[in-house]
Formats: C-alpha cells, sequence, structure tokens
C-alpha cells in the first residue's frame, strides 16, 4: 500500500485519471464517505470506504457490501478524508493523490488544502483537480519540465524564502507571504527547473498534462 488514492466527495475526475494512477502504482483506492457516491457513478470498486458515513447513500452502501470493505469511525474532531489518511498512514502508505478534494463549498476545499500541510511529515499527498496537481515543498528539488509549461509557486510567510532556476520570473531568496505576493503562471523556460526553499513549505501548482507528458510519478 505504498501508493494510494483517496477519493473525497467533491467533484471527481473522469475514469481514464483513475486508470493512469493505477498504472503508475497508485494501486488502492479509498473513499472518504460520500466519495463512494462517486465511485458508484464511475463503476469503481473501492478497497476501503472511510468515515462517518452520513454521506454516502444507503443504496451505494449496500452495493458496495462485500465487494468494499467499509470503516465506520465516528469521531467528529477530523474529517472523512483525514480518517482515511489515518487510515492509510497506519497501514504504511508513502504517497496519497487526492481526487474530489474540491467542489461547491469553498470551507472544505480551504480545509483539504490544509491537510496537505498539516500531514505533509506523515504522508506525501498531491491534491488533483481537473488541470491541475497540487503539492507541497520544502528543501531543494529538481523538476522535469516542458519549455513553456506553466508552473504557479505560494508562500505562506515572510519567513520562507525561495529561490528558483529555470523560471521565466526568477526568485533570489525572496518570501511569497500569502495574500502579499505570489508567483502565478510563471514558466519554465527549459527541461528542467530548480526550486530551493528554506523557512518553511511552499504550494506549487503543475498543469495534469505536462504532469503526464514528463511521467512525473515515475520519477518522484
Amino acid at each position: 500500500m505504498n501508493r494510494s488514492i483517496i477519493l473525497a466527495n467533491g467533484q471527481h475526475p473522469e475514469k481514464d485519471v483513475f486508470t493512469y494512477l493505477q498504472s503508475k502504482g497508485f494501486d488502492k483506492l479509498v473513499c472518504a464517505d460520500g466519495g463512494a457516491n462517486s465511485a458508484f457513478q464511475l463503476d469503481l470498486i473501492p478497497d476501503y470506504i472511510i468515515g462517518d458515513l452520513d454521506s454516502i447513500h444507503s443504496s451505494v452502501r449496500e452495493y458496495y457490501k462485500g465487494k468494499s470493505k467499509i470503516i465506520q469511525i465516528s469521531r467528529q474532531d477530523d474529517t472523512d478524508v483525514e480518517k482515511s489518511l489515518k487510515f492509510l498512514i497506519q497501514n504504511n502508505c508513502k504517497e496519497v493523490v487526492l481526487l474530489g478534494a474540491t467542489g461547491d463549498r469553498l470551507d472544505h476545499t480551504f480545509c483539504n488544502l490544509g491537510i496537505t500541510l498539516k500531514f505533509f511529515d506523515q504522508i506525501k499527498i498531491y491534491i488533483l483537480h481537473q488541470k491541475s496537481l497540487l503539492e507541497v515543498r520544502e528543501g531543494k528539488s529538481e523538476l522535469q519540465t516542458t519549455p513553456g509549461e506553466v508552473i504557479s509557486l505560494y508562500g505562506f510567510d515572510g519567513n520562507t524564502l525561495i529561490k528558483t532556476d529555470g523560471l521565466k520570473y526568477p526568485l533570489e531568496y525572496e518570501p511569497l507571504p500569502f495574500g502579499v505576493r505570489e508567483s502565478t503562471s510563471n514558466e519554465a523556460l527549459g527541461d528542467e527547473i530548480k526550486i530551493s526553499v528554506s523557512g518553511g513549505r511552499i504550494f506549487i501548482i503543475r498543469n495534469f498534462s505536462e504532469i503526464i507528458k514528463n511521467d512525473f510519478f515515475s520519477h518522484c
């Protein structure tokens, strides 16, 4: 269970996204409560359905009995996505792609973005939504890119300093405090960029089609 997918109760991708991720070793599918409704629509069989189970349709729950392992966790001090993450961490999962993490509720979207930071030291989390893949980075990174590829960087405070090499608009140990400054729609100049982050962590958002083109999940 080194690589897994969590399907939350937001807007889900097309089925071919699951097929692609499974081909890259994300071979366990965990539905966070109402994410099972989306799995049912996509004709997918989750390995696990986890949560307080207040969002899964009764007919869907009945359908998955005997097909998926259903784990009801009633505590209310964490979300269904967090319950799913904790289960995966306990089972030694190292990486997870979170799908359905965004939808028609901004509070849920913000919560799931925060989860990538909250669990950073325990598990690597990617959030995939439509054309965008978000991840958290710290320290030094080298990323394979395509010339002209759009790369967006977001910091959180003035203490986190970022240096980049290979971007059209470079940063030279500069902060990107949230609500003050950002590096949206920057561009890769060549086939590799280098990013150095000190004093904190940042969000990196890339185009998923470029992720596929550069075979990102085979090298990360």
